[in-house]
């Protein structure tokens, strides 16, 4: 019964963090997107995209966590090891193919695939710039 309540309560953790840490990719997103497509794209499916690519993303570093053996590993040492490498790289492919399919414009067609990548790629680089400055130790 405590290993189901503790499964239930990491599911819980899991898509709560995810839903909160989806909002300024999710507006990020939507701000590139009316910028690249030129047209009004509709929010919610904006959220409802970054919500999958940031479970996806909670889903792989705890995963990676655990494999390394430590929860609370310094930045540093997880910005050099090529495992992080690979799983970013696997993260922007799943966040282009979930903003590509799951985001109609306002006319109901898709949008375009380059602006998927280029969206992806705004929000890795302000992600990556906001963790290198943690990394560095002057944020905090």
């Amino acid at each position: 019964m405590t290993g189901l309540l503790t499964l239930l309560s990491s599911v819980i953790w899991w898509v709560l963090s995810s839903s909160v840490g989806a909002i300024l990719p999710a507006l990020i997103v939507w701000i590139v997107l009316r910028w690249s497509e030129r047209t009004p794209v509709v929010f919610n499916r904006v959220y409802l995209a970054c919500l999958v690519w940031c479970l996806f993303v909670v889903l792989v570093s705890a995963v990676m966590a655990a494999h390394g053996g430590a929860q609370h590993a310094h930045v540093g040492a997880l910005l050099s090891s090529n495992a992080f490498r690979i799983s970013l790289a696997v993260s922007m492919l799943v966040g282009v193919l979930a903003l590509w399919r799951l985001i109609p414009r306002i006319d109901a067609r898709r949008i375009r695939l380059a602006s998927a990548c280029m969206a992806v790629a705004v929000v890795m680089a302000i992600s990556f710039g906001v963790l290198t400055t943690i990394a560095s130790g002057r944020l905090g």
